[in-house]
């Protein structure tokens, strides 16, 4: 069979739908599939190639609205030759960008069957003018391809709740989710980046890791306030952003790395004391919280969407009750101080996620709804 994955962006953009994609596609390809990956263009990439993952990808040309977070796809965007290629079932990211609304008007004007994946749980906007025309928009962009009658899907059950609110009851299920084999792997490969030499962590310290967008929803910056509290303690912060520059400017102990190659991500994880989350985003189900379980890396975290179903309660992850540094510092010294009780929340977080989200679950429920979508065909 040969798969269309449409996702408003992709790699090397940094992001849980991008590296969702990605590894459901990778997926197609290991079991004797082909995979198409339709995404936005993006400055010094080819508009079409292949990768080494045997992936396909066609880029096509967006306007970078909102800083390039909200890639609008231009009008007329050539594309006569993605459908030539006998597109047997489509995955649509996301219920709200423009070319998803496309993609789900072009696969239905073509007899494609599709399924639509949704990844968060609020709204993009918030706030003033902007956050009234973004609800209207997001309201106006679902009904859209609501009509079009694809299946909806959310990445957690929280998900798939929000997705009641544009009138879409969810077909089910395809869980964000991860390779623990794999990234054992990435963790111990030889030439494995070591975090705590780089970094300079004392013999006696302890390393704090962040992984995500630096926008202010994420609370990196708040995090950096409450290490800064903490004698010993380095924070590692992966990603890049809008906060990037003011972490860069605090110095010391906070060190601000940019975006790294997923192997390093990985190893920063796995050599990390704590993983801390403190976001207010509406996450959908952040990739990171599943590779530090992976990883068996202590977590502490906010209650976002998917948390409560890979970490149950305090007996899985430490949570925060708020975001302040004062309440971060707190949450971080309890995790710190009691190493013990860390390595059992661990465990327990593993062995959940080992048992319900792994790639292979995910492909085979997708699979098994393109099959009988076929089959209906």
């Amino acid at each position: 069979m040969t798969f269309c994955f449409f996702t408003a962006q992709y790699l090397p953009t940094p992001g849980g739908v991008e590296r969702y994609t990605w590894n459901l596609a990778r997926r197609c390809v290991a079991a004797g599939h082909r995979a198409i990956i339709v995404t936005s263009a993006l400055p010094g990439l080819p508009a079409r190639e292949r990768d080494d993952d045997g992936l396909e990808i066609y880029r096509l040309p967006a306007f970078p609205v909102m800083g390039g977070r909200f890639p609008v796809l231009r009008p007329f965007a050539p594309a006569a030759d993605l459908w030539a290629q006998s597109i047997d079932f489509a995955v649509i990211q996301t219920r709200m960008y423009t070319q998803s609304i496309w993609a789900a008007r072009q696969c239905r004007r073509r007899g494609i069957p599709a399924l639509v994946i949704d990844h968060s749980t609020g709204y993009m906007m918030h706030g003033g003018l902007g956050g009234v025309l973004g609800r209207w928009y997001e309201h106006l962009a679902c009904g859209i391809i609501r009509r079009y009658g694809f299946p909806f899907y959310g990445v957690s059950g929280d998900v798939c709740h929000w997705l009641k609110t544009f009138g879409i009851s969810a077909a089910g299920t395809l869980p964000n989710a991860v390779d623990p084999e794999e990234l054992a792997a990435l963790a111990r490969a030889e030439d494995r980046a070591d975090w705590r030499q780089r970094l300079q962590v004392p013999a006696d310290g302890h390393l704090i890791a962040f992984v995500g967008r630096l926008i202010p929803e994420k609370g990196a910056l708040q995090l950096a306030k409450a290490v800064q509290q903490l004698p010993g303690c380095v924070l590692a912060v992966a990603g890049t952003g809008p906060e990037e520059e003011a972490l860069r400017a605090m110095g010391g102990s906070v060190h601000a790395l940019g975006a790294l190659p997923h192997a390093q991500i990985v190893q920063l994880l796995s050599q990390a004391d704590c993983y801390c989350l403190p976001t207010e985003y509406a996450e959908g189900f952040p990739t990171t919280l599943l590779e530090a379980a992976a990883c068996r890396c202590p977590i502490v975290c906010t209650h976002t969407a998917g948390t409560g179903e890979l970490l149950p309660d305090g007996d899985y992850a430490v949570y925060l009750d708020d975001t302040r540094p004062e309440s971060l510092a707190a949450a971080l010294t309890t995790v710190l101080q009691n190493p013990g009780a860390s390595r059992q929340r661990c465990e327990r977080a593993f062995r959940n996620l080992a048992e319900h989200f792994t790639w292979q679950a995910v492909f085979a429920t997708m699979m098994k709804t393109a099959q009988n979508a076929q089959s209906a065909r």
